[in-house]
């Protein structure tokens, strides 16, 4: 299931956190993450700082745009983002959609190939 194409949906007071199970079929679409209790993770290597920052300022433009933002840890040339729908205290789709959204902004930013794709 390709997340790329759906819609963040909107989070209310009656919404809840996916089931385990459900975030486990989630995690299909974002093989690069990985799922650690509430929340889904990835560690990002660049070549120096410079690089880092040019990918974390790039997903803080995203997040803002989406409205979904994620935890960032920064240590000179690596990244962590951690994604968690804090309101509802667990996973929501929305977490899984960001998390594919920066794989591709990811693979395009610094033209990497996908691995998902037929030659």
């Amino acid at each position: 299931m390709s997340l790329l194409n759906v819609k963040l949906v909107e989070i209310t007071a009656e919404s809840s956190p996916l089931a385990e199970d459900e975030a486990k079929v989630l995690m299909e679409s974002t093989p690069d993450w990985a799922l650690d209790d509430h929340e889904i993770e990835r560690e990002f290597v660049f070549s120096d700082f410079r690089e880092a920052m040019l990918f974390v300022n790039s997903v803080a433009w995203l997040a803002d745009k989406y409205d979904h933002h994620p935890e960032i840890e920064i240590n000179y040339n690596r990244v962590e983002l951690e994604f968690t729908t804090h309101s509802i205290g667990g996973l929501s789709q929305n977490d899984f959609i960001m998390a594919g959204l920066i794989d591709v902004l990811y693979r395009n930013l610094f033209f990497i190939p996908d691995d998902n794709t037929e030659s």
